[in-house]
C-alpha cells in the first residue's frame, strides 16, 4: 500500500502564506501560476488524452488565472477551447489579468457566462478555489449547477469550487469533480466531511517549491501514513505475556454481547499480552466457544468487576454496554480508576448524559452523533467543522478524541491534530467501531501514548477496511481483525 502524498496539511491561509513566501524568495507569482496550469493540464491529458476539447469556467481571482493558462495550453495543443467567464475578465488584476491576456493572445475564445451556455469536452473548474468565504452566491451557483448537471468530466483546479478548504464543508453548492489538482500544500477539506465525495481523484503538485521555505510553516494537521505513524517496539527474545499488558473490555449487555467480544478479539490479535472480557453471565459460554484465549467473566455488578479492574492495565469500556443501570454502574467504577482507557459507544452516551467524569489521559472514539451529544450541539454543526469539533472534544474532556467518519480526525488536548484519509464505503457496517476500540486498547497496553495509539489504530483500521473493500459490499466487522494484524506486522515487525 503506497502513498505519494505529503503528510502535512495546511489551512487555506497557510497556503496563501506559503505562496507569498515563495514569491518573496524570488519565484515570481506568474511563474507559480504557470506551473499550476501545467500541472492541471498534465493531469487532464493523462486522464482524458483523447478528449480534444475543454471548456474552462473562470472566476475572478488567481484560481481563474490558472484556468486561463490551462486554456492557453490546450489551445496551443490544438484542442477545441472555450472559456466561460463567470467573473468579469475586466476586473482581473495582477497575475490573473496577465494570464487572461495570454489566453487571448493565443486565440482563446472568451465569452461571458450565461444560463444555457454550451459546455463541451472536459470542464475545468477555475471558479473559486480556496478564496471563498461564506456561502456560494450567484452567478456561481448557476455555473456550479450546470457543471454538475452536464454529465461531462470535470477537473477542479486546487479544489472543487464551493468546498471549504479548511473543513471540507460544502458551502451551499460545490462542484463534483472527477479529478482535483491541488498545489503547494494539501488542505484538510480535501479529505474530511464532504471533501471525499467532491474531490474525485486527487493529484498534488508542489510547484517546485523550496522545501526549506515550506518547512517554515507548521501545518494545521498531519495526514497519517506509514511515514508519520509511530512504530510499536519490536519484542525481545525473552518477552512474555506480562510484558504487553492486560486489557479488560467492559461491555456486552443483553442483546449486544457481540460488540464487546469483537473489541476483545481485536485487542488479542493486536498484541495485548492478556485480554479479559467482563460481560453479562449469559454471554460467557458463547465467548469461550468463539475465542477461548479470551478470559471471560460474567459480572452482575460492580462488586464482581472490582477485582478484574484491579488487575488490568488498560480498560476498553462501552461496546454493547447499554445505558441501563447495569452498564451505568460498571462505567461508574471504571471512571474512578486512573488507568489508560478507551471509551466508546454507550460509554460516551452515558458520559454525555452527565453524572460521570472521564478520567484523564483517556481516548474517546465518537461518531458524529455521539460527538454532537458530547458537545451539546447538532450533528450538522459537528460536520460543518470537524477539525474544530475534534479539538473541542479533546479540550473539554482533557483526552485524545478520535472523531470517526470520512476523514477520521485524532485530536489531543495540546492542540495536535491528525487526519486519516484511508477507508472504504464498504466499512459502513455495524461493529467496526467496536473493533477499533479494541485495537487502540491493545496499542495502549504495548506502551504507546494515547495520541499515538489512536493515530495508529485509526490508520490500521481504515487501511484494513480499504484493502477488504475491494471485495465490495457485505464487509463484516470481524473480517477486519486478521487484516489489521497483518498490517500491524508490516508496519511494526514483531522482531527486529
Amino acid at each position: 500500500m503506497t502513498d505519494s502524498l505529503p503528510v502535512a496539511l495546511y489551512t487555506a491561509a497557510q497556503v496563501r502564506e506559503l505562496d507569498a513566501r515563495l514569491i518573496a524568495a524570488g519565484t515570481p507569482g506568474f511563474e507559480l501560476m504557470q506551473r499550476a496550469a501545467h500541472a492541471a493540464w498534465r493531469a487532464l491529458r493523462r486522464r482524458w488524452p483523447e478528449a480534444g476539447a475543454v471548456t474552462v469556467l473562470a472566476g475572478r481571482g488567481n484560481n481563474a488565472g490558472d484556468g486561463y493558462l490551462v486554456a492557453a495550453l490546450a489551445q496551443r495543443a490544438g484542442w477545441q477551447v472555450a472559456v466561460l467567464a463567470v467573473g468579469d475578465p475586466q476586473a482581473l488584476q495582477g497575475d490573473a489579468a496577465q494570464a487572461c491576456a495570454e489566453a487571448r493572445g493565443c486565440g482563446v475564445a472568451i465569452e461571458p457566462w450565461h444560463a444555457g451556455a454550451s459546455l463541451q469536452g472536459v470542464l475545468v473548474d477555475a471558479l473559486l478555489g480556496t478564496g471563498i468565504a461564506g456561502a456560494v452566491r450567484e452567478p456561481y451557483i448557476s455555473a456550479i449547477t450546470a457543471i454538475n448537471a452536464s454529465g461531462l468530466p470535470v477537473v477542479a483546479i486546487d479544489l472543487p469550487s464551493g468546498l471549504c478548504a479548511d473543513t471540507g464543508k460544502v458551502l451551499g453548492h460545490a462542484v463534483q469533480a472527477d479529478v482535483s489538482v491541488t498545489f503547494i500544500g494539501l488542505k484538510p477539506g480535501l479529505f474530511t466531511a464532504d471533501g471525499p465525495d467532491r474531490v474525485g481523484a486527487l493529484v498534488f503538485d508542489d510547484l517546485q517549491a523550496d522545501p526549506q521555505i515550506v518547512r517554515q510553516t507548521v501545518g494545521e494537521a498531519v495526514r497519517l501514513d506509514r511515514s508519520s505513524l509511530v512504530q510499536v517496539a519490536p519484542r525481545a527474545p525473552t518477552a512474555h505475556k506480562g510484558s504487553f499488558g492486560q486489557v479488560l473490555v467492559i461491555g456486552g449487555d443483553l442483546g449486544t454481547g457481540g460488540a464487546a467480544l469483537l473489541s476483545a478479539e481485536a485487542a488479542l490479535r493486536c498484541g495485548a499480552g492478556m485480554v479479559t472480557l467482563a460481560t453479562r453471565p449469559e454471554h460467557v459460554t458463547a465467548s469461550l466457544v468463539r475465542r477461548p484465549e479470551i478470559m471471560c467473566s460474567g459480572v452482575e455488578s460492580t462488586y464482581s468487576l472490582t477485582a478484574l479492574v484491579e488487575r488490568a492495565d488498560v480498560l476498553v469500556v462501552g461496546p454493547g454496554l447499554g445505558q441501563a443501570p447495569w452498564g451505568r454502574s460498571l462505567l461508574s467504577l471504571a471512571a474512578q480508576r486512573e488507568l489508560a482507557q478507551v471509551w466508546d459507544a454507550d460509554a460516551l452516551n452515558l458520559l454525555a448524559a452527565g453524572g460521570i467524569q472521564l478520567p484523564t489521559g483517556c481516548v474517546i472514539t465518537p461518531h458524529p452523533g455521539e460527538a454532537a451529544r458530547l458537545l451539546q450541539c447538532s450533528v450538522a454543526e459537528i460536520q460543518a467543522d470537524r477539525p474544530a469539533a475534534a479539538r473541542e472534544l479533546a479540550r473539554r474532556y482533557a483526552c485524545v478524541a478520535l472523531l470517526k467518519g470520512a476523514g477520521t480526525l485524532v485530536a489531543a488536548a495540546d492542540g495536535r491534530l491528525a487526519l486519516c484519509d484511508r477507508g472504504h464505503p464498504a466499512m459502513a457496517s455495524a461493529g467496526l467501531g467496536d473493533v477499533l476500540a479494541g485495537v487502540i486498547g491493545a496499542l495502549l497496553a504495548q506502551n504507546l501514548s494515547p495520541f499515538d495509539a489512536a493515530c495508529l489504530g485509526a490508520w490500521l483500521h481504515a487501511a484494513a477496511g480499504e484493502r477488504l473493500g475491494t471485495q465490495g459490499r457485505g464487509l463484516a466487522a470481524s473480517d477486519l481483525i486478521p487484516i489489521i494484524r497483518q498490517l500491524l506486522e508490516e508496519q511494526s515487525p514483531c522482531l527486529k
